[in-house]
């Protein structure tokens, strides 16, 4: 991660009055997100806000909890006074890098059978990660729903536009990649076990790996232009 990326401002903007946080890498936005702030998205860059229309109590509340999250993951935050804090709240593993762990089990898995096991964890008909996406969909829709405004209801369709269509699309494609994988019983060419054993000949038994090498792969070269001559 950049140096700059490390460090983040949050403070109430002389000109609106709105409470702001600038800078910060992906992972400060989400921070701030679960916070309560508001993303802007802009040209040159992204920020975030406080919501409009709450008391100054609450944005208070909102920008000490974000400063104080923003610090316990290593981050620098510069803040105005009355957003300071000294509180180090405990850290977990949000939902969402809980799911993205299975690339990582993807990256490292050696058969189709441990392949399938991961996509599994993504495809299972009732409780897989698409199915509980599914169900966040249709609930949301379910909410707006009940809210009073017209564009509320536009809100709902398209949300189940996305859970029947969109979602479903990736659903079958996802299911019918880890169902074909599962028939396939074949180790991946390009990866192995690797046991870090060498044979006994060798002096720096300890630095050196005796698995096979990868597949070498040769470069295309780019296909000729021919043009008028001069």
């Amino acid at each position: 991660m950049p140096l700059a990326d490390r460090f983040l401002g949050v403070h109430r903007d002389p000109h609106s009055g709105e409470v702001l946080a600038r800078g910060g890498a992906p992972e400060a936005h989400s921070i701030l997100q679960r916070c309560g702030f508001v993303p802007e998205v802009r040209v040159h860059e992204t920020h975030h806000r406080a919501p409009v229309d709450l008391a100054e109590a609450e944005e208070i509340r909102l920008a000490t909890d974000a400063v104080a999250r923003l610090r316990a993951a290593g981050y620098h935050v510069d803040c105005d006074p009355q957003f300071d804090t000294d509180r180090h709240p405990p850290r977990y593993l949000p939902l969402g890098a809980q799911a993205a762990q299975l690339a990582d089990r993807i990256r490292e898995v050696t058969t189709t059978e441990e392949a399938v096991e991961v996509l599994t964890e993504l495809t299972a008909s009732h409780d897989g990660i698409l199915a509980g996406i599914e169900a966040v969909l249709t609930a949301t829709a379910d909410f707006h729903d009940g809210l009073g405004d017209p564009a509320d209801t536009y809100v709902a369709r398209r949300l189940r536009y996305l859970a029947d269509e969109r979602l479903g699309v990736i659903r079958g494609d996802l299911a019918n990649t880890r169902n074909a994988l599962a028939d396939r019983h074949a180790p991946h060419p390009g990866r192995g076990a690797c046991t870090r054993d060498v044979s006994g000949a060798q002096r720096e038994a300890s630095a050196v790996c005796a698995c096979p090498p990868l597949p070498r792969t040769v470069p295309v070269p780019p296909p000729a232009v021919t043009g008028p001559r001069r």
